[in-house]
């Protein structure tokens, strides 16, 4: 008699995980310059407030062009029972609609098990904390440094982070340039 293994409760973010977006090459960039040239050392994300800023940062989201490979097979290792899908996104109330949109169009809505994005307009690392702790997920793919080493430190889940180019010579345990190849990983059960 074999043993049923549960399936892996895996949340993926959205942009720069399952959407590819080459504008996200800049963001150690932007990290460095905020740590050393303007001396924040806090963990905190800009929100747009007036109508203006979020119709740019609409504009934004739209360089996310497409779907990054490994989206489909998500769809598959659902099916297949190795996975729990969920999507959690940080994108702010006012986006939540393309959220939802991207999901049909790409007609995943049976893929994941959730949908969530930051309905709530919270700091999007603590809004991803809150609902990994909440959904007591396995594993959490992200591609913001910043928030991986976060998340790394304030959660139970094991974190994977999709690198870009400027990123390959940092140090994490569960780094891996696509996300891809970050299924890979966990289809062959190296998560932990």
């Amino acid at each position: 008699m074999t043993k049923h293994t549960p399936p892996l409760q895996v949340g993926f973010d959205m942009d720069g995980v399952l959407l590819y977006n080459p504008g996200r090459i800049i963001r150690p960039l932007i990290s460095y310059f905020k740590r050393f040239f303007l001396h924040k050392k806090r963990l905190k994300f800009y929100y747009p407030k007036t109508k203006s800023e979020k119709v740019f940062w609409r504009l934004v989201h739209k360089s996310s062009i497409y779907n990054a490979p490994g989206v489909s097979e998500i769809t598959r290792i659902v099916k297949e029972g190795t996975i729990e899908a969920y999507l959690i996104t940080a994108r702010y109330n006012y986006l939540g609609s393309s959220v939802e949109k991207w999901v049909k169009e790409n007609k995943l809505e049976n893929t994941f098990k959730g949908v969530f994005y930051n309905s709530k307009d919270e700091q999007p690392h603590e809004f991803k904390e809150r609902m990994i702790n909440e959904l007591k997920l396995d594993v959490y793919v992200e591609d913001n440094f910043d928030i991986v080493n976060y998340l790394a430190q304030k959660t139970p889940a094991e974190i994977f982070w999709i690198y870009n180019i400027l990123d390959r010579g940092t140090k994490f345990p569960k780094k891996f340039p696509s996300l891809a190849s970050a299924l890979t990983q966990m289809k062959n059960g190296k998560h932990k």
